[in-house]
């Protein structure tokens, strides 16, 4: 196997993250037991990490009137390890036309192959404050 290059990572992510809600991602840059946490999942294994995926794009579409995930960049910020930034905003499927809007960012590291082997996202509030902005008035 040829080791993957943080560039090739870099590229890959800034053309998957943003489309997340709307197609499947590329899934060869991670490796089969990618760790995967954010402020309400947890979970290892290639299998668990697309359908952590899957749900966001059928809950993204079933849900939202409209809903997408600005990448803001896409960075090596250390040796073996890459961070994204990036905003998840959207106008939920309710008379009211509630908004979500929430920053966060991503943290991958890469294993001696060059594969992500860690996804560790980080948000700008609690997971319960960006459950309540669904019960108000949108703008």
């Amino acid at each position: 196997m040829v080791k993957l290059q943080p560039e090739q990572i870099i590229e890959t992510l800034k053309q998957d993250l943003p489309t997340l809600f709307e197609q499947d991602i590329f899934y060869d840059i991670y490796s089969q037991d990618i760790f995967f946490r954010d402020p309400v999942n947890k979970f290892k294994g290639k299998f668990n990490y697309r359908i952590i995926f899957w749900t966001l794009r059928f809950h993204g579409q079933l849900f939202f009137r409209e809903i997408a995930f600005d990448l803001h960049d896409v960075c090596e910020s250390e040796e073996n390890t890459i961070l994204a930034t990036w905003t998840v905003q959207g106008v939920l499927r309710v008379p009211s036309k509630a908004r979500l809007f929430f920053n966060g960012y991503s943290t991958y590291k890469l294993n001696n192959e060059g594969l992500i082997y860690e996804h560790i996202d980080t948000w700008d509030r609690e997971a319960g404050e960006i459950l309540r902005q669904f019960f108000r008035k949108g703008v």
